[in-house]
């Protein structure tokens, strides 16, 4: 299936307005600027399998098609939804074909590569090898968790990124202004709100972008002739784009990356941004458990001893939220994760990894013979022998050797220095 012949009839605008050569494409600087190594390996014809990940609309796709446009090496294309082993054979038999008797390399382009279970992604990964073909893979699945390493190790990750407001409002001025593959035809105003709505709306999605002018303008289109005047309000442009939609996917990259985002603002005592997060994360439908799970966590790794009483608090939220339930108990999550935010942080509870990390490596050491157990053999063995009964000293301490001789000076508790922990350590 050849992703980029033209079908018959109307074509959507996303497609019209498709960059056919690198000078078109908008934004992934950081992948096709000027003097970037993709750049010149593709108009170099000298491209080595590459894995495009990233977002939907931002231009994995178009990347494909410049390359298909601009190689003088034959082009193939699968989508991996709509083909299997079969589909893959005839175009690997094909290329083999073509580099034995025309001398001739053949990339293959291949949309959705991670909807290819892993024995589908073998049966490619001979032909990458040999460079039969050069693959040119498109993901929104994390190629890392979904591809095959074998796979991965001969083909370079590219990361493909939303573009940016900036990015977005020249896709705008291209659609408005071009007379051919546009609405140049027409003189259409978006008021600034409109615009600003329009962009915002799209969150880094040219095809989203091109979808929503399509959806406001065509119907003003059908009757007006070339050079008609079409005004777009802030309030018709509102009306259209509604309610916009969370790029979060609960098994995906962006549940773990909101997660990360999370309690990384509570480790960093900014209660706006965790809040936030926590609010990306209700609105995308995330599992409150998962929520709650992850706020009980961080009251003992990131608050820790700094302030005992968080892991109380947060605990009681979390029961309080078991019997009031959704959405009232949006704010007992609200309460758990401010509270947590700003409170005073430490991470000394880390100790008992430091000792497992230890152990490891070292293992057990044996246990001194005063702190042995004594009530068995304590005569015939000594064990408990020197034992100092802190009960018997004054403040109910007394300096005594606790851990084992070879590491006795060890120090894995390290003692923070904000609030109950500095006052009571």
């Amino acid at each position: 299936m050849d992703l980029f012949l033209p079908e018959e009839g109307y074509q959507p605008l996303a497609v019209r307005l498709r960059p056919q050569k690198l000078d078109e494409v908008v934004g992934q600087e950081h992948l096709v600027g000027k003097d970037s190594l993709l750049r010149r390996a593709i108009l170099e014809d000298r491209l080595t399998s590459v894995i495009f990940y990233g977002p939907p609309g931002t231009g994995k796709t178009t990347l494909a098609l410049v390359i298909a446009k601009t190689t003088k090496s034959r082009f193939v294309s699968l989508n991996a939804v709509l083909s299997g082993v079969k589909e893959l054979k005839e175009v690997l038999d094909q290329a083999q074909q073509v580099r034995r008797y025309q001398q001739q390399r053949t990339l293959l382009f291949v949309d959705e590569v991670h909807r290819w279970n892993k024995a589908q992604q073998d049966a490619l990964l001979p032909w990458v090898e040999d460079g039969t073909v050069i693959l040119i893979g498109a993901t929104t699945a994390n190629p890392y968790f979904e591809l095959n390493q074998a796979l991965l190790s001969r083909s370079r990750v590219y990361e493909v990124k939303p573009l940016s407001e900036a990015d977005l409002a020249v896709l705008v001025d291209r659609a408005l202004r071009d007379p051919v593959r546009g609405y140049g035809q027409w003189s259409i105003e978006l008021s600034e709100g409109a615009r600003q709505i329009l962009i915002e709306a799209a969150q880094g999605d040219a095809r989203q972008l091109y979808q929503t002018l399509e959806l406001i303008l065509e119907p003003h289109l059908n009757n007006k002739e070339a050079g008609a005047r079409i005004d777009v309000s802030e309030r018709d442009m509102a009306a259209i784009v509604g309610r916009p939609l969370l790029r979060y996917d609960k098994g995906g990259d962006a549940h773990y990356d909101v997660a990360s985002a999370f309690i990384k603002s509570i480790r960093g005592s900014d209660p706006d941004a965790a809040v936030y997060w926590l609010g990306v994360m209700l609105e995308a439908g995330e599992d409150p458990s998962f929520i709650w799970r992850r706020l009980l966590i961080s009251a003992c790794e990131d608050v820790g001893l700094a302030d005992p009483e968080a892991l109380v608090h947060v605990q009681a939220a979390a029961e309080a939220f078991d019997r009031v339930g959704l959405p009232e108990g949006r704010y007992h999550l609200s309460f758990s994760v401010l509270r947590l935010a700003l409170a005073p942080k430490s991470n000394s509870t880390q100790a008992l990894f430091k000792v497992l990390d230890h152990l490891k490596q070292k293992g057990a050491d044996e246990v001194p013979n005063h702190l042995k157990d004594s009530s068995r053999d304590s005569k015939q063995l000594g064990h408990g022998k020197g034992y100092l009964y802190p009960h018997d000293f004054e403040g109910h301490w007394v300096a005594q050797q606790y851990l084992p001789n070879n590491i006795k000076d060890m120090k894995f508790y390290l003692r923070g220095n904000l609030g109950w922990e500095k006052n009571n350590s």
